[in-house]
């Protein structure tokens, strides 16, 4: 009988505990566990779990010196997810959030059967899934899915409200090159079985707060929005809602009916597109620029009343613009909620 040597880990300021096994990180420990810290790529790239180490042993995993510079590492600074513990700990988290710790969900493998793909654009695919086990998440959350044969693994976003447990929808970007993504039109077909492993993330909707509500992407960063969209849809609240959308050309967008049918039924919704590359477009009435240009200019020219919470997905450039409009424009950072889609580790 294998005996798995455990240690414990305990989280401050918030007095957290649990175990984490031998040849685990302790972010892998802490969603198996329900106990959902700040965290992004799960992958060393992005700094979400970077953390301060206050006692104890623990060996990190290959990691980006973008996430975690040297002078950090030397004063004790960690990424749970690169972390191997070889002892007890004590860790400070450095970033945490009482409502995603509170709402943790437990991380779980579901087996699923591919049901439909579908082609919204020239490099933009919806596939849906269907389980029979319900995936209980949060709008905004995201699984790890899994081809068959085990051997390709990628991070996307549900498209799908969380009403809706047994059957989700994700909107995926093609890539010429993608593992993943290649195979959409090529070797997947229904009935095909996949893993998802979820959920995960910390760019969820926020529930019982009365201010707006600003989306903010572009790309396969609507797969999130769009759950987000339309959890609050079905939700009782009420508040102002305003979705910022970055393409390319007018054949880049997709889902147009889908929000013409939102911006009637909610009580104060709009979907604003903007395309980057419609300077010889003359049908195109509609903005035009980069999109955190736009949302610059809207947010000069519109006084939203009201605390705002911003939710934002898509590449690492695209939010590094937009961070800093939000922030010029008097949102607070503790309601400033992004998911930045890196690059696949090959």
């Amino acid at each position: 009988m294998t005996v798995i040597t455990t240690h414990k880990v305990r989280f401050e300021p918030v007095g957290i505990e649990m175990e984490v096994e031998e040849g685990e990180t302790v972010l892998d420990a802490a969603f198996r566990q329900g106990i959902s810290v700040m965290h992004g790529c799960k992958e060393g790239q992005c700094s979400s779990c970077k953390s301060l180490l206050l006692d104890g042993d623990v060996e990190m995993l290959k990691y980006s010196t973008f996430a975690l510079p040297d002078y950090e590492r030397d004063t004790g600074h960690i990424l749970l997810c690169r972390s191997h513990a070889y002892s007890d700990l004590t860790v400070e988290l450095l970033n945490y959030d009482e409502d995603l710790l509170r709402r943790s969900i437990a991380v779980q493998s579901f087996d699923a059967t591919l049901a439909k793909i579908t082609t919204l654009t020239h490099d933009i695919r919806m596939l849906e899934i269907e389980i029979e086990q319900p995936l209980k998440f949060w709008a905004g959350q995201y699984v790890d899915l899994t081809l068959p044969g085990g051997e390709i693994t990628r991070a996307f976003s549900m498209a799908n409200p969380p009403s809706e447990q047994h059957r989700l929808a994700f909107i995926i970007k093609k890539y010429p090159q993608g593992a993943f993504s290649s195979a959409l039109d090529a070797n997947l077909s229904p009935g095909d079985r996949l893993i998802a492993k979820g959920p995960y993330g910390t760019c969820f909707r926020r529930e019982g707060r009365p201010g707006p509500i600003l989306l903010i992407g572009g790309g396969s960063g609507m797969s999130p929005l769009r759950s987000i969209l339309l959890d609050q849809a079905q939700s009782a609240e009420t508040r102002p809602v305003r979705f910022f959308y970055g393409a390319r050309t007018q054949a880049d967008l997709f889902n147009l009916d889908e929000f013409a049918k939102l911006t009637a039924e909610m009580p104060d919704f709009q979907f604003i597109p903007a395309l980057s590359h419609a300077d010889d477009d003359a049908s195109w009435t509609g903005e035009r620029g980069f999109i955190h240009e736009v949302l610059a200019k809207y947010l000069r020219a519109e006084a939203l009343a009201g605390e705002i919470d911003a939710y934002s997905c898509g590449p690492p450039p695209m939010i590094d613009a937009i961070l800093p409009v939000l922030q010029m424009a008097g949102v607070e950072p503790d309601h400033i909620y992004f998911d930045k889609f890196t690059p696949a580790v090959r």
